[in-house]
């Protein structure tokens, strides 16, 4: 009988060792997607963040890079804790499991509490920022997302093309006639924005703000899908840490 329970229970310890170890190796991949998709939203989706009041959405992207770098670096050592059967290197990934579980869930949060206030916070400061800030020193990169903004999504200011005429750039005279940015034009030539016709800007399709804020909600959700649903996986592997930290005996030095 004691040597079937100890069979039994050395059977059981390497069926824990191939699951964790199978999770470390899907947890790793699962860290690499995380950190791309923060990565992403820095490199290729940050470009309207300057048009943004609140710092949020950036502080959900580095969250996320952070999150997935440290999900590679415990998915190795989730392995060699694994297999090694270290009880000390088991704790240690099962923390830091833990720290990932609550950033990627914070993230997730983030995002949707984010995702609610996002109108207001455009109704209440995007058409400011626009007319306030497009040209001006030291606000290149409002100019720039301005730009970029209207060319692709195909429209001109934040509620309607009128909007433009209570400009900074365009009441001072150095907008060189331009009642709106050449970037209002749907054919952008240098001066294009001195000719106020629906055939050359951007006026019937209407303002940018429904744009702009669909464009990001949906990043929104993806971002906080990402996050929890990665945070939702992790509890399987800490259970599996538990069940195999358990399981192992005691170590003697």
């Amino acid at each position: 009988m004691g040597e079937y329970n100890e069979k039994k229970e050395t059977c059981g310890t390497i069926c824990l060792k191939y699951l964790l170890f199978t999770f470390n190796c899907c947890f790793w991949l699962a860290g690499l997607f995380v950190m791309a998709v923060g990565i992403w939203t820095l490199a290729l989706k940050s470009d309207y963040i300057s048009l943004l009041a609140s710092s949020t959405y950036l502080a959900i992207a580095y969250i996320l890079v952070v999150a997935g770098a440290v999900v590679m670096v415990t998915g190795i050592l989730g392995c060699c804790a694994t297999f090694k059967e270290r009880r000390n290197l088991l704790r240690l990934y099962f923390i830091l499991l833990l720290i990932i579980f609550l950033l990627e869930v914070i993230a997730g949060i983030l995002a949707y509490v984010y995702y609610q206030q996002l109108s207001s916070e455009l109704k209440d400061n995007l058409k400011d920022t626009m007319v306030q800030k497009y040209q001006q020193p030291g606000q290149e990169g409002v100019t720039t997302a301005v730009d970029k903004l209207q060319q692709e999504f195909k429209c001109c200011g934040s509620n309607n093309s009128r909007d433009w005429a209570e400009s900074t750039w365009i009441r001072s005279g150095e907008a060189g006639g331009r009642k709106f940015p050449d970037s209002c034009c749907k054919t952008v030539v240098e001066g294009c924005g001195q000719r106020d016709h629906a055939s050359n800007i951007y006026k019937v399709e209407g303002g940018c703000i429904s744009k702009l804020e669909k464009f990001i909600q949906e990043h929104l959700k993806i971002i906080g899908a990402v996050g929890l649903g990665i945070a939702c996986v992790q509890i399987f592997g800490m259970i599996f840490t538990c069940c195999l930290y358990k399981s192992l005996k005691l170590e003697h030095y």
